[in-house]
């Protein structure tokens, strides 16, 4: 696995799993009211999601293109 698609897959997980926690914990449960910094934490990992899933897509590409070239 390279390093490119392992990074991707890393941030691919912490990000879901930090939605899972905001859902389960801060936003479908009784509690405080969400701070601003909250929500830029929720959209932070929104965008570690994106960003995940385009490295482990250029990854794919590249090994696609080094396949090609060396047949």
């Amino acid at each position: 696995m390279s390093r490119q698609k392992l990074v991707g897959w890393i941030l691919i997980v912490v990000g879901g799993a930090y939605l899972i926690y905001f859902l389960r914990v801060r936003l479908l449960a009784p509690g405080p009211v969400l701070e601003k910094k909250e929500w830029i934490n929720f959209f932070g990992s929104l965008l570690g999601i994106f960003l995940g899933t385009i490295n482990v897509r250029m990854a794919a590409m590249r090994e696609r293109r080094q396949k090609g070239l060396s047949n």
